[in-house]
């Protein structure tokens, strides 16, 4: 058996199945570090989430741009809704295309800020704007997580039917009479309810299982080549074996 690892043939094969069990080694190490990244990421987002509310002005300061450790933190508001609104078009949920639907709140202090009152189901074609219950009236308390603005086309496109925008994108939304909040809030709770008729959005669920699947297929198709090659290894020198005892006879 040994002296067929030291012919050519078999010399080229076993660095082809060494370079392939390592290639799957490193892809196999690729995945496990993905899906240790995206566990990582559920775990900070459930904890943000999951903090005591804060006012809003405490959290972040006005005309600050949102650090990535205060997303999904969630912040209290105070303050009455203006009646202007948006809906953010092409935002699926369960499988169902559908809109945000963006209010703007003054706050006491005559600042303002978006806020993601919820998603309503699309209920046509992609021109047509679904009808929507309006914001309530007078004062309004409501605790929402912290998302930054997005970034979308400036100017708009201009076969948008009107209401609607591309993005929650705090350049391209309505105009308000003030300084705003670089930033929105997806509703949590409020009191009067300010979604109704909506469906209140949840923060992501990131799946790591897919990665650890995949991990898990790249070892065994290492182990499938090392199987494979003792096994045609094994076989060759049974036959060469088979052959010179033939050959002796």
């Amino acid at each position: 058996m040994l002296s067929l690892l030291r012919t050519p043939r078999w010399i080229s094969f076993t660095a082809l199945v060494i370079v392939l069990i390592v290639a799957f080694g490193l892809l196999s190490r690729w995945q496990w570090s993905r899906a240790e990244t995206h566990r990582m990421e559920r775990i900070a987002i459930d904890e943000r989430a999951n903090m005591p509310p804060v006012p809003l002005a405490r959290l972040i300061p006005l005309g600050t741009q949102l650090p990535g450790d205060l997303e999904w933190r969630q912040a209290s508001a105070i303050g009455t809704f203006t009646g202007q609104s948006a809906l953010v078009r092409k935002r699926p949920l369960d499988g169902q295309n559908g809109f945000w639907v963006m209010s703007a709140l003054q706050l006491a202090d005559g600042t303002f800020v978006w806020i993601n009152r919820g998603w309503t189901q699309a209920t046509g074609d992609a021109l047509r704007t679904p009808t929507v219950a309006p914001a309530p009236t007078g004062t309004v308390e409501l605790i929402g997580r912290l998302r930054p603005s997005e970034s979308g086309p400036n100017p708009q496109p201009k076969d948008l039917p009107e209401g609607q925008v591309t993005d929650a994108d705090m350049a391209i939304l309505p105009s308000v009479s003030g300084p705003a909040n670089d930033l929105y809030l997806e509703l949590v709770s409020s009191t009067p309810d300010a979604h109704a008729g909506l469906t209140l959005l949840t923060p992501p669920e990131i799946d790591d299982s897919r990665n650890i699947s995949y991990a898990v297929q790249w070892l065994l198709f290492a182990a499938v080549g090392i199987v494979g090659w003792f096994f045609f290894l094994r076989r060759e020198a049974r036959a060469d074996a088979s052959e010179e005892a033939d050959q002796r006879n």
